[in-house]
């Protein structure tokens, strides 16, 4: 994956900030957490591989959580970010994990990172995968009719936001732009599944919250996190789903904020006098 190709939108100033969405989402959606950031942090938002604007690595090249990861630290160098700040959500709460394991982040504030699910889970991950890749083989005016049905529509805010009777969560639907044969979706669905975070000593500030309303990847999985990564501080968002950066942006932010300061801290105790 060549990182020059990655698309990203950089605002403000301070100690430098990665914010990493989740699978099937693009930059945008960290939109309201980003703008509650800048005063203090220069923020990256980036569209990872596959997604947003950025294209995916060709059909036959590795495409998963490591070759993602490899791809957002090769980014970060390319554009002089030595360990920044990182936050995620699922598929980028897990990318920001690795790279605090390999010691390139500052700090990692993660929000249902993947690579923590049971075995039930991860098998329920795989048939999303299958029917996934299905649905891909629909004609686009079929799916788009199908996403635009009351069962789908309620279902992605089930699966989605935290309060599915919410009127922000009224416009909530299930994408299926971009959604064919190959399509990155359909190809990093089964990656996913198969993906388990190995335990690996993490010597920065890590944060670890999950929404209690989450039903893509089931609160239940805090503990396998917590078991992993016992250094983690552990955060339950009240009445937040699987992608809390919609359900509430002013959390997420202060919890990143935190996260950030706790690192701070700790380089300016250790600096020399």
């Amino acid at each position: 994956m060549d990182p020059t190709r990655i698309a990203y939108e950089r605002r403000g100033r301070g100690r430098p900030l990665v914010l990493l969405h989740g699978l099937g989402d693009r930059r945008q959606s960290w939109a309201g957490v980003m703008r509650r950031l800048v005063d203090s942090y220069e923020v990256i938002c980036v569209d990872l591989p596959g997604f947003g604007d950025t294209p995916a690595p060709p059909i036959g090249e590795p495409y998963n959580v490591v070759s993602l990861t490899d791809a957002v630290r090769e980014f970060c160098e390319l554009h002089g970010l030595e360990r920044p700040h990182m936050a995620g959500n699922s598929l980028g709460g897990s990318i920001a994990l690795e790279l605090a394991a390999r010691g390139a982040a500052g700090s990692a504030t993660v929000f249902s990172p993947a690579g923590f699910s049971d075995r039930a889970a991860r098998w329920g991950m795989r048939t999303v995968g299958h029917v996934a890749n299905a649905a891909a083989r629909l004609p686009t005016h079929v799916k788009e009719q199908l996403a635009d049905t009351p069962p789908a529509r309620a279902a992605a805010r089930v699966a989605l936001r935290g309060d599915p009777s919410s009127p922000g969560a009224k416009a909530t639907r299930f994408g299926v732009q971009g959604l064919e044969p190959g399509a990155p979706y359909v190809r990093m669905v089964p990656r996913i599944a198969e993906y388990v975070f190995v335990p690996r000593h993490i010597d920065c500030p890590v944060t670890i919250a999950w929404g209690d309303r989450d039903r893509t990847l089931l609160p239940s999985s805090a503990e396998h996190a917590h078991a992993r990564v016992p250094n983690a501080r552990m955060v339950s968002l009240l009445g937040s789903g699987h992608i809390p950066m919609a359900d509430d942006p002013v959390a997420v932010a202060e919890h990143i904020r935190w996260t950030c300061r706790s690192a701070e801290r700790g380089h300016a105790r250790r600096r020399p006098r």
